[in-house]
């Protein structure tokens, strides 16, 4: 299973946190290194987590439309 670490960014809805995931890439022509960074929703079932927490996540089966990541720890 993936396991990607991010930080929180909200953490308003009940049992679901948005994590920012950030990745560097390298431009093909320019050699120069990009941030790109992709917002996910991961399930959070008792962690009291707020925002600007590190977390770590990792993929799972759909829990919702749009939840596929799980919490598995803080930080």
């Amino acid at each position: 299973m993936k396991q990607f670490s991010g930080k929180v960014i909200s953490a308003k809805m009940s049992k679901t946190v948005v994590v920012e995931l950030e990745r560097q890439v390298k431009h093909k022509l320019y050699k120069k290194i990009l941030k790109r960074t992709k917002k996910i929703k991961a399930h959070n079932e008792d962690l009291s987590l707020k925002e600007g927490d590190l977390v770590k996540v990792v993929a799972t089966r759909p829990i919702s439309k749009e939840k596929h990541f799980k919490v598995i720890k803080k930080i």
